[in-house]
């Protein structure tokens, strides 16, 4: 595992937007590009105040400059979400800069596709950690503040992969299927909080983490697809929690 990345912090305080949303702040890992950077912009255009993370900086800079440009409040910062200590100062600095957190979603992530007897267990160790490992250390930490306000929503985007198993897949599925099991338990534990925990199951979309090479990319899910399955998790009725969604493309690839 790499050396502990140290974070690099960009803050922008803008105008609150009017919207279903405002008023809350949101926490988007993985949200430099693809799926997390649809879900960030989609919350921010809801009202919402916005944080993401990501580990190119480069990406996360250019993620930040269209962000700013809805006129939510955006805070950017460089974190590995796979070591503990870079997740403690990810929510603190993300909640110091725009206020406690309202939502949390859980969207870092990474494939190594290939038979498992192939895969090294630095590999494994890479891919767990990203899908699986993360999830928990940024729920953790973010958790005690939600706890405290009795109010909050999780979501976590899986995939299909965490429900059907296909060759060549095994790292990815192993981590999406224990995504499975530590959703559902989280939200079990949190519900007598007022906190929802959701899970978000998508079939192949396309972006540049796709493995799906051989489909035809126009048939595939789109990032803006996930966002709106988000922005109805959000604003869905207060005496009920939507606990899954499974999404696949209306015609097959």
């Amino acid at each position: 595992m790499p050396a502990r990345m140290s974070p690099k912090i960009h803050a922008t305080r803008s105008r609150q937007l009017s919207g279903p949303l405002s008023g809350q702040v949101s926490l988007i890992t993985g949200a430099s590009r693809g799926i997390g950077l649809a879900i960030a912009l989609r919350l921010a255009r809801l009202g919402s105040a916005v944080a993401i993370c990501g580990r190119d900086a480069a990406a996360l800079k250019k993620a930040e400059a269209q962000l700013r440009e809805t006129g939510a409040p955006v805070f950017s910062c460089s974190a590995d979400v796979r070591q503990s200590a870079a997740v403690e100062l990810l929510v603190r600095q993300s909640e110091k800069a725009l206020g406690p957190l309202s939502v949390l979603v859980n969207n870092a992530g990474v494939g190594l596709f290939g038979p498992a007897h192939e895969r090294t267990e630095e590999e494994w160790d890479r891919v767990l950690d990203t899908n699986l490992k993360s999830v928990f250390l940024v729920s953790r930490a973010a958790l005690p503040g939600m706890i405290a306000r009795r109010n909050g929503h999780i979501i976590n985007i899986s995939s299909l992969a965490g429900k059907n198993t296909f060759a060549g897949a095994a790292l990815y599925c192993a981590s999406k299927w224990g995504l499975q099991g530590l959703s559902g338990c989280m939200a079990e534990d949190l519900r007598d909080y007022g906190i929802r925990v959701s899970l978000i199951c998508p079939g192949s979309v396309a972006t540049d983490f796709s493995h799906s090479s051989t489909k035809d990319p126009a048939k595939l899910l789109q990032p803006e697809d996930v966002a709106h399955v988000v922005e109805m998790l959000l604003t869905q009725g207060p005496q009920s929690f939507i606990s899954e969604v499974q999404m696949r493309p209306l015609r097959k690839p």
